[in-house]
């Protein structure tokens, strides 16, 4: 039996049909559940996707307005169950919003994302970049079926995508007990010195954080975006760019799983090790 995703539109959402196909083509059901249904389409859920776009035009501050609508509150009860609730880009803002990552005390806004910023280059970007999967990938949803440091290409598209905290050291802390379970990294897997392999400035290189349980992960690049084959640039420099240009001229070759496929993959297999 497939494990079923709700997929949760907000009001300016843009990315839900892509994420509904990206999580299909991984071996999930997934349902796109609007913002003002009834909480109740959510009971037989294993598991949330809270996909990107702009929620509410980012007013206030982007994934602000949304975290306060009802369904987010049935989220937090899911939470608490142990289901895995990831959200990607504006979800990443949303669930950072809400106080549910990075959830050490469930509600608090312990993080933000801010606007990106870097030597030379500020604001928005959307380009592919390299992340690094953590060394124990089993302790998170969205990395279970990764190997230790698996180096791997994604795309990203924000203009508020750097994790930082008013509180100092925070991130510090989430890092060393293993709750940032992604961080930008040059092709080789080695730290970036700054743009573009570190595209936003996010403190300790985070891309995507998660709470103390793993099941909650706020995650900024696209995964959705690079989930096919035939998604990927001819011009990265790594095995996925090669496999794409040898299998050009082979529709099915270019419909194999991308490189980001891991991401729906380890998210199935999550909630397949729950049951």
């Amino acid at each position: 039996m497939k494990g079923k995703i709700a997929i949760i539109q907000f009001p300016g959402v843009n990315c839900e049909y892509e994420t509904q196909r990206a999580l299909e083509k991984c071996g999930l059901a997934a349902t796109i559940v609007r913002w003002n249904e009834p909480l109740s389409r959510l009971e037989s859920s294993d598991g949330f996707v809270l996909p990107g776009g702009f929620s509410y035009e980012d007013r206030v501050r982007a994934g602000a307005i949304a975290a306060a609508d009802d369904i987010v509150g049935v989220l937090f009860d899911e939470a608490r169950s142990g289901k895995p609730v990831v959200g990607i880009c504006n979800g990443a803002q949303v669930l950072v919003e809400a106080g549910l990552v990075p959830g050490m005390d469930l509600g608090a806004l312990d993080l933000a994302l801010a606007p990106n910023k870097g030597v030379g280059r500020d604001g928005y970007y959307a380009n592919w970049v390299y992340v690094s999967v953590g060394a124990q990938p089993r302790k998170s949803a969205i990395t279970c079926a990764f190997k230790p440091n698996q180096v791997v290409p994604i795309p990203i598209a924000n203009s508020q995508g750097r994790f930082t905290s008013s509180k100092p050291g925070i991130i510090d802390e989430l890092d060393r007990q293993g709750q940032v379970v992604l961080k930008y990294c040059r092709a080789d897997g080695s730290p970036p010195d700054g743009f573009p392999d570190d595209p936003n400035g996010s403190s300790c290189l985070a891309a995507a954080i998660a709470n103390p349980e793993g099941n909650v992960v706020a995650m900024m690049p696209h995964p959705e975006r690079g989930t096919w084959l035939k998604q990927v640039p001819d011009e990265l420099a790594c095995e996925w760019s090669a496999r794409k240009i040898a299998g050009r001229g082979n529709w099915r070759a270019l419909e194999d799983f991308g490189p980001c496929a891991g991401v729906f993959h380890s998210l199935r297999v999550y909630i397949e090790e729950r049951r």
